[in-house]
């Protein structure tokens, strides 16, 4: 099966052996320049920052990484790559419970990756193939009978890729689910609702959109999986996002007041004289929604960056302070 290679690397502009902070800076500043939310050409931003995350979602992950740098030479041949045999899962999906064998469905607007990564990094197809042990929950898989014996079509899953301002707020989404065996190839709309507050790894029903069951039997579901889309200035741990805050020298040295980015709107802060590199300042309630109605915090991790000594003004002033602070 031969499909488009993703050179991940081209994508985020960088050199095979870059290290992790190199493909931090990389996708930070190009993520920054193609956000949706401040691009003036909406509709190629979106489609390029899905190609940022795409990248980096793979090569920030140890991983995949290893996976990806590892399929082969193939890598260097272009457009069209055939992956070696046995790899990946494929990204159609295929049933195999009581839909019988042929029968795919396709998924739009869930995680918006290409089917290259679909088809060695993502979770996107897997489906029912018999007992409930496989989800947690006691979901009930395709191909079996429930209590009043009639037997219930499979369920099917794919995955959901939200943003943070999603999770954040709560949002709807359109999605579309297409059988491709159907004949008619009929698409089916979905609107899904995104609950404020979701987390990564959290599963979303939608009832009665899995595999149709024979006459009798209840249909399957479909379960979104929900995967929090890289942002290009916040790490999420729970609740809590951290947000790398740059410092110049000075600014450590004598205090300074500071510009925050939040997923509302920035807001300041002030810096004590002489703080220190590591250091977090806690802003309350400005992170993500949890259970019960409260948020998490934000937290601005102190970096301080030291300018290169490039001009000879530059250098003396270093040399200057060298000798104010002592060997």
């Amino acid at each position: 099966m031969a499909m488009e290679f993703k050179d991940y690397y081209k994508t985020l502009g960088v050199p095979r052996e870059s290290s992790e902070e190199d493909l931090k800076k990389a996708f930070r500043k190009l993520a920054r320049q193609y956000h949706p939310d401040t691009a003036t050409d909406k509709k190629r931003a979106e489609e390029k920052f899905k190609e940022l995350n795409e990248a980096y979602e793979v090569l920030s992950d140890k991983d995949k990484r290893k996976r990806y740098d590892e399929l082969g030479p193939d890598w260097e041949h272009g457009a069209q790559f055939r992956p070696p045999p046995g790899a990946g899962r494929g990204a159609s999906r295929r049933a195999a419970g009581m839909g019988g064998p042929g029968m795919e469905y396709d998924f739009g607007g869930t995680t918006g990756f290409s089917d290259f990564f679909e088809h060695f990094f993502a979770s996107q197809g897997r489906r029912g193939s018999g007992g409930a042990g496989g989800f947690p929950g006691g979901v009930t898989w395709g191909g079996e009978a429930d209590e009043a014996g009639s037997t219930r079509g499979s369920d099917l899953e794919s995955d959901l890729l939200v943003t943070l301002e999603e999770a954040s707020n709560g949002a709807e989404r359109l999605l579309s689910l297409r059988r491709r065996d159907s004949g008619k190839g009929a698409t089916e709309t979905l609107k899904v609702r995104i609950p404020a507050g979701v987390s990564d790894g959290q599963r979303i029903r939608v009832a009665g959109k899995g595999e149709p069951a024979p006459p009798g039997g209840e249909a399957g579901d479909l379960y979104l999986n929900v995967r929090l889309q890289k942002h290009p200035d916040f790490r999420v741990e729970g609740a809590d996002l951290y947000y790398d805050l740059e410092l110049a020298p000075w600014e450590a040295a004598l205090g300074a007041k500071k510009t925050v980015p939040t997923l509302a709107k920035a807001v300041t802060v002030k810096i004590a004289a002489g703080a220190g590199a590591g250091q977090q300042l806690r802003l309350k309630g400005l992170g993500l929604p949890k259970p019960g109605g409260a948020r998490g915090d934000l937290y601005a991790v102190l970096a301080v960056r030291v300018p290169p000594a490039e001009t000879s003004a530059q250098k003396k002033l270093w040399e200057q302070l060298r000798v104010e602070y002592g060997e």
